[in-house]
Formats: structure tokens, sequence, C-alpha cells
């Protein structure tokens, strides 16, 4: 990735104003793939974001997305991300303090400042989460492990359930790094390990400028390439339960085609939800009358 030109670019842009709906894709470098309803598309800047959405970066990608509140979220490489829940102001933590946006990392690189103005956002990671109101957190999620950065302001870091929902709650403060591994607690320093810092994409080194005016009255349309197959859903399919609420209803449409259904019957254990989707005959609805006695 040209850091030198990603800086200059951003730096160019004037302070955003509006833009209608969630927010927009502001700055794109390599590609981007963009799973949307049951449709893979292509990524573009300027695309308009919406729930539901499912990001996933090249090997050597970088995008930042931009919310009409005034976060900014960076995906570096090879990262996947989901916006599970957005404006929909739900209660998280011990507090039950208002969430106004949780977006899903299932793997890769993420930067995130918020500056407080639209509530706090929680970013959730296989092992940790951080929520954020007025702050900046950069998120590193690989296999077996998770950390996270709280690179100013402050932040709430908690351990990620096999679920997927977020326990024991701590309070950072600028500066901490936490860290966890499969099957351990959280650990958390003063400061970030050397290997972090060397494995983060250079473009998280300094703040992300807002483009979100250029596109302000704009409407990119990104390119729809073909059908979500199983094998390129698979990872989200099969994630922590309560982060896949929502996507028997979102494919059903695709069990169509019988290559997807037949790789959903394959891998059927990993999400038994779509029992009762492939086989209704075995779950009959409650308020089903019961079937006659023999002879009745």
């Amino acid at each position: 990735m040209n850091f030198l030109r990603i800086a200059s670019a951003l730096l160019l842009w004037p302070l955003p104003a509006a833009v209608p709906g969630i927010g927009s894709a502001t700055f794109l470098e390599g590609s981007l793939r963009l799973l949307r309803g049951t449709s893979v598309l292509q990524g573009a800047e300027g695309l308009r974001i919406r729930q539901g959405d499912i990001f996933e970066t090249s090997d050597k990608g970088f995008v930042q997305l931009e919310f009409t509140g005034g976060t900014v979220v960076a995906l570096g490489p090879s990262s996947r991300f989901y916006i599970l829940r957005q404006g929909e102001g739900h209660l998280a933590g011990k507090a039950g303090s208002q969430i106004a946006g949780e977006f899903v990392l299932l793997g890769g690189w993420l930067k995130a400042e918020s500056n407080g103005g639209a509530g706090a956002y929680r970013y959730d990671s296989p092992l940790l989460s951080a929520t954020v109101g007025n702050g900046t957190v950069v998120i590193h999620a690989y296999e077996g492990g998770s950390d996270v950065f709280v690179e100013s302001g402050s932040a709430t870091i908690g351990e990620v359930s096999p679920d997927g929902n977020s326990r024991q709650p701590a309070s950072a403060k600028s500066g901490q790094f936490f860290s966890r591994r499969t099957g351990k607690g959280a650990a958390s320093v003063a400061r970030p390990n050397p290997a972090f810092l060397d494995a983060m994409p250079s473009a998280f080194r300094d703040t992300l400028p807002s483009r979100l005016a250029h596109f302000a009255g704009k409407a990119v349309e990104p390119r729809t390439e073909h059908q979500v197959a199983y094998a390129e859903v698979q990872s989200w399919l099969t994630m922590p339960a309560s982060w896949r609420r929502g996507l028997v209803d979102r494919f059903t449409p695709r069990l169509k085609d019988s290559e997807f259904r037949k790789q959903l019957e394959a891998h059927l254990a990993a999400h038994p939800e779509w029992d009762a989707i492939l086989h209704p005959e075995k779950h009959p609805p409650e308020n089903a009358a019961p079937a006659p006695a023999p002879g009745s």
C-alpha cells in the first residue's frame, strides 16, 4: 500500500458535510468485496453504507468508512467487517449504556475514531470487544487471538464469550493495550508491544481525516458480481451465535441453489439454526393442532 498517497489524498479534502443514510466508503486502496443481501458486489469509493453490509478487503487493501454521526472506521489488509447494528440504540454493559452501533471485526485490522457526538460504538472481535464514545482504538483479530490498543481517549474493554456476548468489562484509558488468546483471560499493559506496532498498517499511524464532504449528494452504486456461494459466507454463518441472528432470513433465498443447500446440509452442525428451514417437518409450529389419534 502506498501510504504517502493515502495520507496526501485524505488531507486534501474539506471538512465533512451531511450525507443522507448511514454513511459512505470515502477512501479505497486495493479491491473491496461487499456482501449485501444475497449478492457479492465490487466495492467502490462513494458507495453508501447500509445496515447488514459485510466488507472484505484484499490482502493489500485499505478502506475508510465514515458514518454520519462522525465516527470513522478504517480497515486494513485482509480484513472482514460486518455492520451488525447501526442506529438502533440498544443497551450494553453492566450499566446498560446506550450503544449507537455495533460492528464485528471477524479478522484483520480496524481503526476507529469517535468524537462522542453520536453516542458510543461497540467493536466486537472473536475474543475482545471495545466500546468507544470519545476516543480512538486499534483492533487486530487473528487466528487464536485479539488485541486492542486504546490510542486516545477512553474505552471499555470486555472479553467476548463463545456466543459473542461481551463480559467482564473494564475501563481503559489512553495508551493501554489489551491482548487475549484462545482459552485464556485478557491481559493488559500500559503500552502496546513492539510486535503489534510493527505489524500495524502504516496508514493507522496517523489520524483519519474525513472525506465525507466530497461524497455529499453523490450516490455511487457498487457493481453486482454474482449471488453468494456458500464458501463466501461460511465464516459469517458460523461466527458466534449472537452475531448471526437474522442471517437465516437473509440467506434463505439462496436455498433455490442446490449447491448452496447441499453445503448447508453438510455443515449443519456448525449452524444448527438452519435445521428448521431445511427440515420443517421436524419442527412443527408450537401452536399447531395435534394430529388426530388413530381411529378417531
